[in-house]
């Protein structure tokens, strides 16, 4: 228990520096729910985050992780995305973050405790972020079709929980329809956070077609 306290007194640290310090100008979200950011590795999160945060919509991250040429504009993570083994072991603050979006990637929904959720999915053609991942490790993945058995099997797994939870409310997104369409697919996501029209023009230019490296034609 005493190093439970010591963890939760860290973060808490955490929240006078940084980024976190931002939060007191953005607008607010509902203090009871946990809002989280998901999705497959390379699937589209990271811009995700970007695009809340360019909306004035409250995010969480550190600079524990910071950008490289896989991600130009940063990965808006805690703790360089090691929540998963925090959520595993029940020591995550999750009450600590209600109110403000958090990245966690698929598999750590599987730890989530119950609780108030509201999550945005993303989904990518699993050609591309297979191919973003080969490209971010610089090597090439000689067992491909065993690799993406494994995350579809994964991501359909994820999908299904989140749908049959009464304590998720979840919008599923696109990462390629975004691209494509962004205009439509952010005023989804305004619809789903119960916002209106909030830096709509700027969320937009969150959207880089140039980062948009691994492209499938089909």
């Amino acid at each position: 228990m005493k190093a439970r306290r010591e963890y939760f007194k860290n973060y808490k640290k955490k929240a006078t520096s940084n980024h976190e310090k931002k939060l007191e100008k953005k607008m607010k979200l509902d203090e009871h729910i946990n809002y989280i950011v998901s999705g497959l590795e390379r699937s589209g999160t990271s811009m995700l985050m970007q695009i809340l945060n360019a909306g004035n919509i409250p995010v969480t991250f550190d600079d524990s992780r910071p950008s490289n040429q896989s991600n130009p504009k940063g990965y808006y993570e805690l703790e360089g995305g090691k929540i998963i083994n925090h959520l595993m072991e029940g020591t995550f603050p999750l009450n600590y973050y209600k109110g403000t979006f958090i990245k966690i990637t698929a598999y750590g929904l599987k730890y989530l405790p119950p609780g108030k959720y509201n999550i945005i999915y993303s989904e990518r053609n699993i050609e591309e972020t297979l191919d973003s991942m080969e490209k971010m490790a610089e090597i090439k993945d000689e067992n491909r079709e065993e690799t993406k058995k494994a995350f579809m099997k994964l991501n359909n797994m994820i999908k299904n929980q989140l749908k049959n939870r009464e304590d998720i409310d979840v919008l599923f997104v696109s990462y390629n329809y975004i691209l494509s369409d962004p205009e439509n697919n952010i005023k989804k996501i305004q619809s789903f956070l119960h916002i209106c029209e909030n830096d709509f023009d700027k969320m937009m230019e969150a959207v880089d077609n140039r980062l948009y490296r691994q492209r499938r034609t089909k």
